[in-house]
């Protein structure tokens, strides 16, 4: 829309100022005026432009401009407070971590110092038994039981099992065979005594290393006699039996190759001539579970 423009002249009058001072000529001064109606049209659009403005401003706005600053701080706090966690939750655990390999550690040590402690128990009552052994002899024979200076267990021709020794008779003749009595003197003579058996192992054990010969009725004289009770050679009571027969009425006791393992003691006349079993200490104590 175009503009219409009106131009005022506008006089100046003198203030009783000389004629010198007076300009020739009055100058005329043109200015750009507008109408009424364009000051109103112009006032008016820009009114309504502060009022849009002010509109962006409404309390709305103003409550979601502070919930999202509210928010900001929120996020920071949230961040801050993960950090700071994350920053505590790692310090314990790696002091639990720590701590872990120190009680593991401990617990090692522990069980080292534990092992060791056995193995001297172990060998401070190996070596009692060996001197409690030694001591058995007025003149101990050291030639014999550690030829080359390496001791044995027991000696040529004896069978090791759970620290004793055990010598099985294995004379073919007759002639050589003895009396209950007699078996036991023998063993006496090689610093032993006849067998007393105290276990189901112990039985297994001389059970496999027996023989049948001449016929069923002979076997192995053991340190088990007859007087008001039957007892074992060294004066133990029976902890454990393995009869075979229970109606006889004789004194001593056998073990018979020919029956079952668990039930092949025989009682036999302490007279009757058979071979025999000698048992002793071993020189080494060996562990109760082995065997030879």
């Amino acid at each position: 829309m175009e503009q219409e423009l009106n131009y005022v002249q506008v006089k100046f009058k003198t203030d009783g100022s000389s004629a010198r001072d007076k300009p020739c000529d009055l100058e005329t001064i043109y200015d750009e005026v507008q109408t009424y109606e364009e000051w109103a049209w112009d006032t008016n659009r820009a009114t309504q432009g502060n009022k849009k403005k002010a509109t962006l401003f409404t309390p709305v706005h103003l409550v979601a401009s502070g919930l999202a600053i509210l928010c900001v701080l929120l996020v920071s706090v949230v961040v801050t407070l993960v950090v700071y966690f994350s920053a505590v939750v790692s310090e314990q655990h790696s002091e639990n971590l720590d701590l872990t390999a120190k009680n593991l550690q401990l617990w090692t040590e522990k069980s080292h110092l534990e092992k060791e402690t056995a193995q001297l128990t172990r060998e401070r009552d190996g070596l009692n038994w060996t001197v409690g052994v030694v001591l058995e002899y007025e003149g101990f024979p050291v030639n014999t039981y550690c030829p080359q200076k390496v001791c044995k267990p027991c000696l040529d021709g004896w069978i090791s099992f759970q620290s004793k020794c055990y010598m099985f008779s294995t004379y073919t003749y007759s002639s050589w065979w003895k009396t209950w009595q007699d078996s036991r003197h023998e063993c006496h003579n090689q610093r032993a005594d006849l067998v007393v058996i105290e276990s189901q192992e112990e039985q297994e054990f001389l059970n496999n290393h027996t023989e049948k010969y001449h016929d069923d009725n002979h076997g192995y004289w053991t340190g088990l006699s007859k007087t008001d009770t039957w007892t074992w050679a060294d004066g133990s009571n029976l902890t454990v039996t393995y009869w075979n027969t229970e109606n006889d009425n004789s004194h001593c006791g056998l073990i018979q190759a020919t029956k079952h393992p668990l039930g092949n003691w025989r009682k036999a006349s302490c007279n009757m001539r058979n071979r025999w079993i000698c048992e002793r200490r071993a020189l080494i104590k060996t562990h109760p579970d082995s065997a030879a």
